[in-house]
């Protein structure tokens, strides 16, 4: 009789664990079950601030033509962008280079699928003060510059009546200073330069002076003023033309020679920047590690297709992809 009451007793208890593991591993199942669609729900996606009003912009389209989708950037220098797509907080970056090889086996590792693609030509731009008569410079005169071996307007032209070179960017851990580093000066730079942005800034607020804006603000007020920026900062918004910059500032012309003069000299307009005029242009990438289908490969599949590469143009960039444009000609009669 015990041993019965006990096999009925260990039965119940049995049936009464295996009950709340059911519910436990159904409620597990529902809270790993993704309610997101390609055009509807919630993600989010990084992005270096010097893209900020390219990909503000194509977040706004896609927003407008998906009325249930909503995507959440956070916008920050490139080293901490990089830093929250490699711990998994957020699966989509845009950025001015891809992973290394390192960083793709951590993201494989985590048994993610990587999936990255050109996004866009993007250029350096170089802007001055509106009074400042110097507007053509060689790349071999901005290495001197950032390198800290020329550091007054005098030394580029004897008869500006500039004094020091101030030379502003964005934050020092910026693709923008990354490139300047990189590409142009070795890998060494200046001390004679000058961050609108702490490093201690993680996620940037377009509703406010954001560092880019304090930059074109710097060189605006500041007549010996030199600015490092990305060229979808400056670029004329209301141009459907590409052909113009805003209005506060100049834009500098960039030469490859040895002097730089108004023939061999460019602008970072899209013409140049694609045909690879442009000194300093360089490519962008949309990477995503979250490619099942859901609002961030929606996203990604929007800003890279035909629609989201026009903005791209828009915003003073040079697409990824060819544009196609439809001309209907009708006949003489």
């Amino acid at each position: 009789m015990k041993k019965e009451m006990f096999m009925k007793r260990s039965g119940f208890i049995f049936s009464i664990v295996l009950f709340f593991v059911l519910i436990s591993y159904s409620c597990n199942q529902n809270r790993a079950t993704r309610t997101d669609t390609a055009t509807s729900g919630l993600g989010e996606i990084v992005a270096d601030e010097c893209f900020a009003p390219i990909v503000q912009e194509q977040i706004d389209v896609f927003e407008a033509l998906n009325h249930e989708a909503t995507v959440i950037p956070i916008y920050t220098n490139e080293m901490q962008a990089f830093d929250l797509f490699m711990k998994d907080s957020v699966r989509v970056i845009i950025s001015a280079r891809e992973l290394t090889p390192g960083e793709a086996q951590i993201v494989k590792d985590r048994k993610q699928t990587l999936r990255s693609q050109k996004y866009a030509t993007d250029a350096i731009a170089l802007i001055v003060n509106k009074a400042n008569l110097d507007t053509l410079i060689t790349v071999a005169d901005i290495k001197r510059i950032m390198t800290g071996e020329i550091r007054s307007w005098k030394d580029l032209n004897p008869k500006s009546p500039l004094g020091d070179i101030a030379v502003t960017f964005d934050s020092p851990n910026s693709s923008t200073v990354r490139y300047i580093k990189d590409s142009i000066c070795e890998g060494k730079l200046g001390t004679n330069l000058t961050a609108r942005a702490a490093d201690s800034v993680k996620t940037i607020d377009l509703s406010e002076r954001t560092p880019n804006q304090q930059v074109i603000d710097y060189v605006a007020s500041t007549p010996n003023a030199l600015g490092i920026i990305g060229v979808n900062w400056v670029s004329n918004p209301t141009d459907s033309t590409n052909l113009s910059f805003i209005s506060n500032i100049k834009v500098v012309g960039i030469s490859r020679e040895s002097i730089a003069t108004d023939r061999n000299s460019y602008q970072p307009l899209p013409a140049y920047i694609g045909l690879g005029k442009y000194p300093l242009s360089r490519e962008l990438f949309i990477i995503i590690s979250d490619v099942r289908g859901g609002l961030p490969s929606g996203f990604v599949n929007f800003a890279a297709g035909e629609r989201g590469q026009r903005i791209v143009y828009k915003a003073g960039l040079y697409p990824a992809y060819g544009l196609t444009r439809m001309v209907s000609v009708r006949p003489n009669l």
